[in-house]
C-alpha cells in the first residue's frame, strides 16, 4: 500500500489547506490519490473528493474496527492510488477513553507521517517541538515536516538552522497567504458545495504546495508504507433495506462513504433525492435515510417542500423504514426553531420539537446500544456533535442506551414510532464483539 498521513500538532495548522494542495497538485501531474480523513469529519471528505476527484472515507480509529480500517485502506489502493490522510485535532490527540488518535492509526496502517507545523509564532523552539513528536512513540514514524505560515528568508533560516539538530527532513516551507483562508461556522468549515470559488481555491492551494514542497520526496515518503495485504470483504453495517433513499443536499450532506459503500456490497440499491429542491424518495424505496446536516439554516424551504412531505408521508404509510441522524432527526420531528425563534412546521413523524434559538454544543463519542432490532441488531459505534436542544420529546419508544467514550452511561436517546426512528447519534460502525 503506498500512502501516508498528514497530520500536525494541533488543530488549526494548516493541515486542511496542505492536504487540498497535495492531492490537487498530484492530480494535475496525473497522479491518482485515495483522500481520507482521520476521524468523524463529515465536511473535509467533499473538499478531499473536490480537490483529488475521488470519493473521500473516514478511517476513524476509535468508532471503526480495524479489520474495516484495513479493508477499506486496501481497497481504496487496489487500482495503484496513493493513499492520503488528513489528520483531525493534533497527532497525539484521541477520545475521552485515551484512544483513537491519528498516531493510532498510522500505526495501524503503518502510514508515514508528514507533520504540518504552524510556525507563525515559532522560530527555534520547532526543533523541540519536532523532536517530541517524532520520538513520543516507537510505532510512530514522521517522516518529515513541513513548515507553515513561514513568514519571511530569515524566519525560514531561523526554522531550518533548528531542525538540523534533529535530523528531520523538511519537505516543504510554506508561506503565510492570506488568500488561503477557508469560511467556517458552527460545526466547522462552511461545506464545499456552498464555496462558490472552490476550484479556484484548490487550484491557488495546489500552486502554493507545488512552489512550497517537494513532491517527489513526499511521494518516496508515500511508497515507503508497508505493503499490507488485507482482506476486503469485512462484515460492514446491515442496509436499512434493499432500495434505500437517501437525502442528499447541502441541508443533508453528512453521510459516511464507507456506509454507503457497506450497503452497496451487501446488496442494497441506493437513489438519492433533494428536499431543499422539493424533490421525494423513490416511490419503490423501501427504506428512506435522512443523514445529518444544516436543515436549521433551511427550515423555512424545508417546512414549505409539499412535494418533499407528501412524498415521506406515503413512504412512512407503505410501511417502508425511515430512518433521521441529527439534523434527520430533527427533521422527523414536529417542531424546528431557528436561530431567530421562528418556529417551523417539519414532518410530524416522531413526537420531538427542537430549538437551534436555544443552543448548547454537544460533542463526543458514543457507545450505543439499541433498545430492539427492528433498526439495528447489535452495538454501535457513534458520535454526537450539533448545538441543538431539545424542547420536548413526547411519546414514543426510545431508540437507543447511550455512554460516552468512557462508558459514563448517558441514558437513552433517539425515538422510535414503527418503522420511523432516529437520534442525534451519527453511527460510524458495528462496535467489535469481545
Amino acid at each position: 500500500m503506498t500512502g501516508l498521513l498528514i497530520a500536525a500538532p494541533s488543530s488549526g495548522s494548516g493541515k486542511t489547506t496542505v492536504t487540498l494542495g497535495l492531492m490537487r497538485a498530484l492530480r494535475n501531474r496525473g497522479i491518482a490519490s485515495a483522500p481520507g480523513k482521520a476521524g468523524p469529519d463529515y465536511i473535509d471528505p467533499a473538499f478531499h473528493t473536490a480537490a483529488s476527484g475521488t470519493a473521500c472515507l473516514n478511517y476513524d480509529p476509535w468508532a471503526m474496527r480495524p479489520d474495516l480500517l484495513r479493508a477499506n485502506a486496501a481497497a481504496a489502493t487496489a487500482d495503484g492510488k496513493a493513499l492520503i490522510i488528513e489528520a483531525m485535532m493534533g497527532l497525539y490527540d484521541a477520545a475521552a477513553d485515551g484512544t483513537g488518535s491519528p498516531a493510532d492509526l498510522a500505526a495501524l496502517l503503518e502510514l508515514p507521517v508528514i507533520l504540518v507545523v504552524d510556525c507563525a509564532r515559532m522560530a527555534h523552539s520547532v526543533a523541540a517541538l519536532v523532536r517530541g513528536f517524532a520520538g513520543h512513540r516507537a510505532d510512530v514514524h514522521v517522516a518529515a515536516v513541513i513548515l507553515n505560515k513561514v513568514g519571511s528568508d530569515r524566519h525560514e533560516s531561523m526554522l531550518r538552522d533548528a531542525l538540523e539538530t534533529t535530523d528531520m527532513p523538511v519537505f516543504g516551507v510554506l508561506r503565510q497567504n492570506a488568500s488561503l483562508q477557508l469560511p467556517e461556522r458552527h460545526l466547522g468549515l462552511v461545506q464545499a458545495g456552498e464555496h462558490g470559488e472552490l476550484n479556484a481555491f484548490i487550484e491557488r492551494a495546489a500552486v502554493h504546495v507545488e512552489q512550497g514542497c517537494d513532491l517527489d520526496a513526499i511521494l518516496s515518503a508515500a511508497r515507503s508504507a508497508f505493503p499490507r495485504r488485507s482482506n476486503t470483504d469485512v462484515l460492514q453495517l446491515k442496509p436499512l433495506g434493499q432500495k434505500i433513499a437517501i437525502a442528499r443536499d447541502i441541508a443533508f450532506a453528512f453521510c459516511y462513504e464507507h456506509l454507503l459503500s457497506g450497503w452497496r456490497k451487501a446488496g442494497a440499491e441506493l437513489s438519492f433525492f433533494s428536499p431543499l429542491a422539493n424533490e421525494a424518495p423513490a416511490e419503490d424505496a423501501d427504506a428512506v435515510y435522512l443523514p445529518g446536516g444544516y436543515p436549521e439554516l433551511h427550515a423555512g424551504t424545508l417546512a414549505n417542500a409539499a412535494q418533499f412531505k407528501s412524498g415521506m408521508t406515503a413512504a412512512r404509510d407503505r410501511g417502508a423504514r425511515i430512518f433521521g441522524e441529527c439534523g434527520g432527526y430533527m427533521v422527523l420531528g414536529e417542531m424546528l426553531v431557528a436561530a431567530d425563534g421562528a418556529g417551523y412546521e417539519m414532518l410530524g413523524f416522531l413526537p420531538l420539537a427542537t430549538s437551534f434559538a436555544v443552543r448548547k454544543r454537544h460533542l463526543g463519542y458514543r457507545r450505543v446500544r439499541p433498545l430492539d432490532t427492528s433498526f439495528f441488531d447489535g452495538p454501535l459505534m457513534a458520535h454526537e456533535f450539533h448545538y441543538a436542544s431539545i424542547l420536548s420529546e413526547g411519546d414514543a419508544e426510545r431508540l437507543f442506551d447511550t455512554t460516552d467514550a468512557v462508558g459514563t452511561p448517558l441514558g437513552a436517546a433517539g425515538l422510535r414510532r414503527g418503522q420511523v426512528a432516529g437520534s442525534f447519534m451519527h453511527i460510524v460502525d458495528m462496535a467489535m464483539v469481545p
